[in-house]
């Protein structure tokens, strides 16, 4: 047959005939009949010689491709190269058909549509050449594809899945739509049913081509089913987080959260707050403009969308370099107004994202005040159930405290002091230690002072507790301000249990507690010169314990022993020891 003569074959049919006529290995035989035709022909071509120069070598490479295919134990198993082989055979068929014109000495078509007709022929080569180049990659030739055609159960090895992956990402990345459709659905029943598979996900499958699946020009279905994968995948493992960021889906996440729909702006959400959990990630939010993005989607999106958006608002108001530019965009009315009408996960994180706000300096606790966050933090407090919350609002109001005003409020408001009195007898440690230092720095009346009185017996135990740190001392310095009132320091010593802790702080082998907190309190006690608080600490057996202090010339021990001795003693101790 000369070269030029058309193939003697059958006529071209459209893919879907050829691959439910044709075994695979029909197929192959017939592309590999057309090719080897085209490879000859391609050296007796006159005109568009370059063009064809670029063609051979692309036709080279199918033919080695080819030719590893043939030779992988399980290629005919594959069902992916029934789709492949039937659209390969029309690609080369015109190829051929383009070669017979382009033999002739003098070409008589259109050179512009016979260029244009070549390019287009060439492109839909090298698209061939790139999935079959992808298949022979992802090693799914080397195995049986008996495997593949039902999910792996809860036994398979990682070897079973791993090769699951690859053949998914495979399917992924070479079919059409319904290919790509069932992939993404396979692939997230094994993200949702297996937590040790995201990991093994981002290990062995392609999450960039997920990530570029996000645009918004991929078909609704696939991007839909994308968007979820990323989202667990992002939200499930730190390995599959750090990869998700890395192959860019911080960006395509964040325009599905401004222009998605509904459901996709929740599980853009998600990821996002999940990928902002990294500090190393978080600062890429400003890269993006997505500060603006997640404030707009905490005042405007769904109940899901607000809580995973503010998550991630908390997040970067870590970073300094983006904590400004949450205070620019008007984050701030946004938390106040998330604070009252978010659900209780949006309103912890709220509350949290504010705390670190207001403890960052004086720009932000004046646009919480603005804002009238301050009452909203009060009267919140009064209606929180969760404990976590309740500390980050705690922390917020103690921030806010620094500020003149808000302590004036603060100190005169009965219904908060009594709330922190609660805090102290009934709250965990943190609770105990931020409400115990707000007792002690607010100017507290009298009156207010009695009105958590009992609280007292507390705060003494809390005195016992090396942790957390800085508790000691907030429970001191409270105890202090509460036993400037007479009737406090009666009631104190009327508690039985609290005198013995005291006593028991002070002997010098406890050395649990530095000893200037019980005789900081002791002193506040005796400060009145009641004769009854002395008689309740000497029988409880302070007296003992202070002179040992007194001679190991602990700071304050001589001034409590002179009290709890009275007037009587003083100038004997005043002779023996230099004030």
């Amino acid at each position: 047959m000369h070269p030029s003569e058309p193939p003697q074959l059958p006529p071209p049919a459209p893919p879907s005939d050829l691959s439910e006529s044709h075994p695979p290995q029909t197929l192959l035989d017939i592309i590999t009949s057309v090719l080897s035709l085209l490879l000859i022909s391609s050296l007796t071509v006159r005109s568009f010689v370059g063009r064809w120069q670029v063609l051979r070598s692309k036709l080279c490479s199918l033919q080695s491709s080819l030719s590893s295919i043939s030779e992988s134990p399980h290629w005919n198993e594959n069902f992916l190269l029934h789709t492949l082989f039937p659209s390969l055979l029309a690609t080369l068929q015109r190829l051929k058909a383009l070669s017979d014109q382009c033999t002739h000495s003098t070409f008589t078509g259109g050179k512009l549509l016979m260029q244009s007709d070549l390019d287009i022929a060439s492109s839909s080569l090298s698209n061939h050449l790139h999935d079959l180049d992808l298949l022979l990659r992802s090693g799914v030739l080397h195995q049986s594809n008996a495997i593949v055609l039902s999910h792996p159960g809860p036994g398979s090895d990682k070897d079973d899945l791993g090769f699951f992956i690859r053949d998914l990402f495979t399917r992924l990345q070479i079919g059409g739509i319904e290919f790509k459709k069932k992939a993404l659905e396979s692939l997230l029943q094994l993200l949702t049913s297996d937590e040790k598979s995201p990991t093994l996900v981002a290990k062995e499958g392609n999450v960039g081509y997920l990530v570029n699946l996000l645009d918004v020009n991929s078909q609704p279905s696939i991007r839909e089913h994308a968007v979820v994968a990323v989202s667990v995948l992002a939200s499930s493992s730190e390995e599959s987080r750090k990869i998700v960021f890395e192959e860019g889906g911080l960006g395509p996440l964040l325009r599905i959260l401004e222009t998605g729909s509904i459901p996709l702006k929740e599980k853009a959400a998600i990821a996002v707050e999940a990928i902002t959990a990294d500090p190393e990630n978080a600062w890429a939010i400003s890269a993006y403009g997505g500060v603006s993005v997640l404030i707009e989607a905490c005042r405007s999106g769904s109940q899901p969308t607000q809580t995973h958006a503010v998550g991630a608002l908390r997040n970067v108001a870590y970073v300094e370099d983006i904590k400004m530019a949450l205070g620019e965009e008007g984050a701030i009315p946004v938390l106040v107004q998330l604070l009252v009408s978010g659900t209780t996960a949006a309103q912890e994180k709220a509350a949290n994202c504010m705390s670190v706000l207001a403890s960052s300096g004086e720009y932000f606790r004046s646009l919480i005040i603005q804002e009238k966050g301050l009452p909203r933090l009060m009267h919140l407090i009064q209606d929180l159930s969760s404990s976590d919350t309740i500390e980050h609002v705690l922390r917020t109001i103690s921030s806010l405290a620094v500020v003149d005003s808000v302590s004036r409020i603060l100190s005169s408001s009965t219904v908060f002091i009594i709330q922190l009195g609660e805090f102290i007898k009934h709250g965990n440690m943190i609770l105990q230690q931020i409400s115990a230092s707000l007792l002690s720095t607010l100017s507290i009346s009298d009156g207010n002072k009695r009105a958590v009185s009992t609280c007292m017996g507390s705060l003494v135990k809390l005195m016992e507790s090396p942790k957390p740190v800085g508790l000691q001392e907030a429970a001191t310095q409270a105890i202090v301000s509460l036993l400037t009132v007479r009737s406090n320091r009666k009631e104190l010593v009327r508690d039985e249990k609290s005198v013995m802790r005291l006593v028991q702080m002070l002997d010098p082998k406890n050395e649990a507690v530095s000893k200037k907190f019980p005789l900081m309190v002791v002193t506040a006690v005796l400060s009145g010169g009641s004769g009854g608080c002395r008689k309740r600490l000497v029988a409880a057996g302070a007296n003992k314990h202070l002179q040992s202090l007194a001679e190991m010339e602990v700071t304050g021990a001589k001034k409590a022993l002179q009290r709890l001795a009275g007037n009587r003693l003083k100038s004997i101790f005043s002779r023996t020891w230099r004030e």
